[in-house]
């Protein structure tokens, strides 16, 4: 089909929306179908494959394709996202080090509406590393900005949890 970016956007988003009622090969199959419309090695075909592999419990074959669609330096608004998604795999199969250290980077690059996102992911890495009570801290002072009230508190006991001394 050759209905332009926009139109295949359009298409990707669609499929996202009927992941919960396809058949997990059923949507994989139509995932790939979508990507080879684009040119090879196209980062945002790559990075919706990953994400269709990943969606499915396949984290295993997911990572290459994040890895590849990172490498091409042009995901765009996908990067981030990417980034968190492989991260995860990455921990999914047992390489939490590697997670967290994605994230830690991630963290320090950017902020923009994924940060919590970002935190709890990191949140759950550096649990599995044995660093439990960073991992809290960061939860917390993740979830501390969104609370109705006690925000101060809960901030300041996340601060505490981590400080030396």
């Amino acid at each position: 089909m050759t209905d332009g970016p926009r139109g295949w956007e359009e298409r990707i988003a669609a499929l996202w929306a009927e992941l919960d009622a396809t058949e997990e090969d059923a949507f994989v199959t139509r995932m790939d179908a979508l990507a080879s419309e684009r040119p090879e090695q196209d980062a945002a075909a790559l990075f919706e494959r990953a994400c269709a592999q990943d969606s499915t419990g396949h984290s295993d074959l997911a990572v290459p394709l994040y890895r590849q669609a990172l490498a091409s330096g042009r995901l765009g608004i996908r990067r981030r996202r990417a980034t968190i998604q492989l991260a995860s795999s990455l921990r999914n199969m047992g390489q939490s080090a590697e997670s967290a250290a994605l994230l830690t980077a991630e963290q320090d690059a950017d902020t923009d509406e994924l940060d919590d996102a970002l935190k709890a992911f990191l949140a759950l890495a550096l649990a599995d590393v044995r660093r439990e009570r960073e991992a809290l801290a960061l939860a917390l002072a993740a979830l501390a900005p969104h609370l109705p009230r006690y925000q101060r508190s809960v901030g300041n006991y996340a601060r505490l949890l981590v400080e030396e001394g």
